[in-house]
């Protein structure tokens, strides 16, 4: 259940109004692009790429949704982010083989029941970039996880819980 601009409850009795859902949600998504950003500046390593934006609207704004567990959101980026390198390196930067990989990173994320459609921009990101191979843990594995474990702390915190799906 996403918390909209509507009254919403939690299982634990937490009731919000339109305006404290939309602030809470906000304050989410804020609080974990600037703790990937802070780290990303403290520790010199790229954290962060435009994907984890829409990843992180899922993760605050549909957080019991299919697309927003953890298995999809870190899955899912790094499926698409694995098919958009070897697309890349092994076959070349061609516009018909980003088109390729964004195809390819769909199905394969179908198949393996981790669809994360944010991370379906992924592979443009690989080949805007002319990214290396080491993209797949920096910023795709290491800011995936980050990103969920900083929603799974920020919902345990307000709600005592991590929501199933529905």
């Amino acid at each position: 259940m996403p918390l909209s601009s509507s009254s919403s409850t939690s299982a634990k009795g937490l009731h919000l109004n339109g305006a404290q859902a939309l602030l809470i949600v906000g304050g989410g998504v804020f609080l974990a692009v600037s703790l990937l950003v802070g780290l990303m500046h403290y520790s010199g390593q790229p954290l962060i790429m435009a994907s984890f934006g829409a990843s992180g609207v899922l993760l605050f704004g549909y957080r019991q949704g299919p697309f927003s567990q953890a298995r999809n959101v870190i899955g899912g980026h790094l499926i698409a982010a694995l098919v958009g390198l070897m697309c890349l390196h092994l076959i070349g930067d061609y516009w018909w083989s980003m088109a390729l990989s964004c195809s390819i990173a769909t199905t394969a994320m179908i198949a393996t029941r981790t669809m994360h459609p944010p991370a379906g921009g992924t592979p443009v990101l690989v080949f805007l970039a002319n990214s290396p191979w080491s993209f797949l843990f920096t910023p795709t594995l290491v800011g995936a996880v980050s990103l969920v474990l900083i929603a799974k702390l920020f919902w345990w915190l307000l709600l005592r819980e991590w929501p199933r799906r529905e």
